[in-house]
């Protein structure tokens, strides 16, 4: 069967040819939203991953994006916790005692192979608030490696490299020692510094987060926990960082 071909005068011919291109970036994004499974999304991290609630601000968020039944969340966080508890790259010893190695990533991940087991996944998205932990214990210029350990740890076990990554970078508190301040600038630093080298992986501010009031309702100043508000807006930008992710990588 011959296909007819379209006479069509040169101003014509190249305004069908621009439609045919705006028509199918639109299917591409569409397959983003229509190919089965779900979106996993993973929060971890110490205590501002635990203040941050998941359904005030993140979950509307990524189940306006790709719809109420295509999103999957699993949150597993511990305030007061160094990298280490997660990343089993290395062994430290503090007060003479040596610390468990990576026992809280073995919870995580056992909570996230109990979720995704029934369903399939579309696409992995790894969100990580942390790094006060290591700031107080001086570990700041282990910290680059160590995250990029983690981040390439979780890839092996889910087995996929193409697990996006949201870091919330650590805010401008500036209640520590001269010393402790210098560890903090450290992984600050790293964390940027992680972003910028791994194409899928990006990282969020928070340094307006902790400016306001406190849980009591006093007024506070580069608090190290964010106020009611600062969490809503945390969980906002992940899930903003992590739809623009999934977004430009299905492409």
């Amino acid at each position: 069967m011959k296909i007819p071909t379209l006479n069509l005068m040169p101003g014509e011919e190249y305004m069908t040819i621009i439609a045919m291109t705006f028509f199918a970036i639109f299917l591409s994004a569409c397959s983003t939203f229509n190919e089965p499974g779900k979106h996993l999304f993973i929060l971890s991290g110490q205590s501002n991953m635990e203040g941050l609630q998941p359904n005030t601000s993140f979950i509307p968020t990524v189940k306006k994006a790709f719809g109420p039944d295509n999103v999957l969340i699993v949150k597993d966080a511990e305030g007061g916790q160094p990298i280490h508890r997660w990343y089993k790259g290395m062994t430290l010893l503090t007060a003479g005692k040596e610390q468990p190695v990576g026992d809280l990533y073995d919870r995580l991940m056992s909570k996230v192979r109990q979720a995704i087991k029934p369903v399939p996944i579309r696409t992995m998205t790894f969100v990580w608030m942390q790094g006060e932990g290591d700031a107080y214990a001086e570990s700041g210029d282990r910290y680059a490696v160590s995250l990029k350990g983690l981040i390439d740890q979780l890839r092996h076990d889910l087995g996929r490299q193409e697990v996006n990554v949201v870091i919330g970078r650590l805010s401008d508190f500036g209640g520590l020692s001269k010393k402790r301040a210098t560890h903090w600038t450290m992984i600050r630093n790293a964390q940027m510094a992680v972003a910028r080298t791994d194409a899928r992986t990006v990282w969020v501010d928070t340094d307006d987060l902790n400016d306001g009031l406190n849980r009591e309702g006093r007024e506070i100043e580069n608090d190290i926990h964010y106020t009611k508000e600062g969490y809503k807006i945390l969980g906002k930008r992940f899930a903003q960082e992590a739809i623009q992710l999934i977004m430009e990588k299905s492409e």
